[in-house]
């Protein structure tokens, strides 16, 4: 199984937000590319991918989205079309926050959970369950340096178009987390999973 996660400062908390502009809604627009980036290729999707949004935006912040879904991409009225759109993956995340339930972790559908969590509490699970965390910064060692076991263990943080904020990498520092590049290049984020993706599928993990 591959596992990600997406931290978005901005990203709204709530469901309210208008589907036809995005990018108002603190960026939502790249988290719901990450999403189509985690989750589909070319005619077909990938059922062995486990993603984490973490949005820290208003009113409610923190919130952590898991999708797990497996053949459960249906949810939402997503069916198990190929030519899934933003607006499609964003009705999907308007309804999960909707059916937000204080002080529980609710399963929404099968493979759908949501949750109030924040990134430091995301990670520090992950490594409890014996998960390498690994922030994704064009300054790290480089993804095509490891070896195939190394990866297979690996969860992949990527953060939105403003990164990480200060505040949150001397939480991760402290608490041994490493970084890892894609090259010097700075990419847009759904770039960036794509590209771990592509390395992944080359050493077939």
């Amino acid at each position: 199984m591959r596992e990600f996660i997406y931290y978005s400062k901005n990203a709204r908390t709530s469901g309210k937000f208008d589907l036809n502009n995005l990018m108002k809604a603190g960026r939502m627009d790249i988290a719901c590319q990450i999403i189509i980036m985690a989750f589909f290729v070319s005619h077909q999707m990938r059922e062995d991918v486990k993603l984490h949004l973490v949005f820290d935006g208003p009113p409610d912040a923190p919130k952590h989205l898991e999708m797990f879904p497996g053949k459960n991409i249906q949810f939402a009225d997503i069916s198990s079309r190929i030519d899934i759109s933003k607006k499609d993956v964003a009705g999907l995340i308007k309804k999960m926050l909707y059916k937000y339930k204080k002080e529980e972790k609710r399963e929404i559908s099968p493979g759908y959970a949501i949750e109030k969590k924040s990134l430091i509490q995301v990670v520090e699970e992950l490594i409890k369950q014996g998960k390498e965390v690994y922030l994704m910064e064009r300054r790290g060692r480089d993804i095509r340096d490891f070896k195939k076991k190394e990866l297979e263990k690996a969860v992949f943080l990527i953060g939105d178009q403003d990164g990480i904020p200060k505040q949150e990498l001397k939480k991760l520092k402290k608490i041994g987390i490493k970084k890892v590049s894609v090259g010097r290049q700075m990419y847009f984020a759904s770039q960036t999973m794509t590209l771990i993706q592509n390395e992944l599928d080359r050493k077939q993990i």
